[in-house]
């Protein structure tokens, strides 16, 4: 039981290396805490040299693309532009790995990397909140959970950023006690670990900085409705107030109306689908609740100053 375990990382380009901070980081303190080599790392790229992160760090690797032994889990750590990093080396070498009996993990967008292999078909796996709406659309096979991680045996993953710590609390938890990942956190000073099923992002409130509990309210409704918007006076009367008491706390409380802030939110999802998907433009545009292409384009153009067809060019 106090064999150390052995986890290793494969890092693609822009990995984010915040996530891969948190991933590594409680392995370390544990160490220190207990005295004792629980836990062992080691670090994989591509090509075995070292890998460039999302800080435009460069960090050396120990190992390119080989067949792994005595290593107790495969961790593909990703971050932005995964979609242009996972090649059909990557995918083949995670296959390869999976049948050789080597359980693998996936930390911030590193779902992506797994689901395209088709190793998520099936299983429940977190990804980070940004990928979100791209994931569910080229793999309807996944169950996505909206959470900070899952810990399914075989495959676990984590949201990226503190939710990989969370992860690796739990790990921790599971196989040396309450007591040490208590002190790992504490050390860390973490306030609390959070719950496998913890929401990913902040409450809106605290998002968005508005604390009138009718305006969080419509907040929360706007998000539920981002395909299929309602208009101002169904969100007037789902928030409970008339729709000139809705206008005036926009409008005093936020500085803008109902209908300004509701296309922004809806403009910023379009956004985060264009640079996180490959889905034509007129697909984004109607997962964001515009019903034809111009409209989005003229909207989006208006708000960002570039066409949405610009941004694919962009961050592509």
């Amino acid at each position: 039981m106090n064999s150390a375990q052995h986890f290793s990382f494969l890092l693609l380009p822009d990995y984010t290396q915040l996530a891969l901070a948190c991933a590594i980081e409680p392995l370390r303190i544990a160490n220190l805490l207990s005295g004792e080599d629980l836990y062992r790392w080691s670090l994989m790229s591509q090509d075995g040299e070292g890998e460039t992160g999302s800080g435009g760090i460069t960090i050396r690797t120990d190992r390119g693309l080989e067949d792994l032994k005595g290593v107790d889990r495969l961790f593909v750590v990703s971050g932005l532009n995964v979609r242009r990093h996972c090649n059909e080396i990557i995918t083949n070498y995670l296959r390869r790995q999976q049948r050789h009996g080597v359980k693998l993990g996936a930390i911030c967008s590193g779902a992506h990397v797994l689901a395209e292999a088709g190793l998520l078909d099936g299983r429940p796996c977190a990804i980070h909140w940004a990928f979100h709406d791209g994931f569910v659309e080229a793999f309807p096979k996944v169950e996505l959970r909206r959470c900070v991680f899952v810990a399914d045996d075989q495959i676990i993953s984590a949201a990226g950023g503190p939710a990989a710590s969370d992860l690796m609390l739990h790990l921790i938890r599971d196989r040396h006690g309450t007591e040490l990942a208590g002190l790992v956190a504490d050390q860390m000073v973490y306030s609390g670990v959070r719950p496998d099923q913890s929401e990913q992002r902040l409450p809106v409130s605290a998002r968005f900085g508005v604390r009138n509990a009718h305006i969080a309210k419509a907040y929360r409704i706007m998000e539920a409705h981002i395909e299929d918007p309602i208009d101002a006076p169904s969100l007037a009367r789902e928030v409970g107030i008339t729709i000139r008491q809705l206008q005036r706390l926009f409008r005093d409380t936020v500085g803008r109306s109902p209908g300004k802030v509701y296309s922004e939110m809806r403009l910023q999802r379009a956004r985060v689908m264009l640079r996180q998907t490959d889905l034509p433009v007129i697909e984004v545009a109607v997962a964001c609740g515009f019903k034809t292409a111009p409209h989005f384009s003229r909207a989006y153009r208006l708000q960002f100053g570039r066409s949405p067809r610009d941004e694919v060019v962009l961050s592509h």
